[in-house]
């Protein structure tokens, strides 16, 4: 792996995704410590995830999903036997 201190913007940014998705606080990585642009991209990519999550907030589903969907599955099956 390329050593982070050493990171051009265009290695750092391809790795941007994976390093997101593996939960790693990107704002303390070497590079985005010294580089403005990489770090004001990161800050306009917050924003955006921030607003995103604001316009579509995670709800959990009733308690009682999973057991409509195997009722439904069960009765789908025994239609299809019929």
């Amino acid at each position: 792996m390329q050593d982070p201190k050493n990171m051009t913007c265009e290695e750092f940014q391809a790795q941007m995704a994976e390093l997101i998705g593996s939960g790693e606080d990107l704002s303390v990585h070497p590079h985005v410590q010294t580089c403005t642009l990489c770090r004001a991209l990161l800050n306009e990519l917050e924003t955006i995830a921030e607003a995103a999550r604001q316009l579509f907030p995670v709800e959990d589903p009733p308690d009682t999903l999973w057991e409509k969907l195997e009722t439904a599955i069960k009765e789908e099956g025994n239609q299809t036997r019929s």
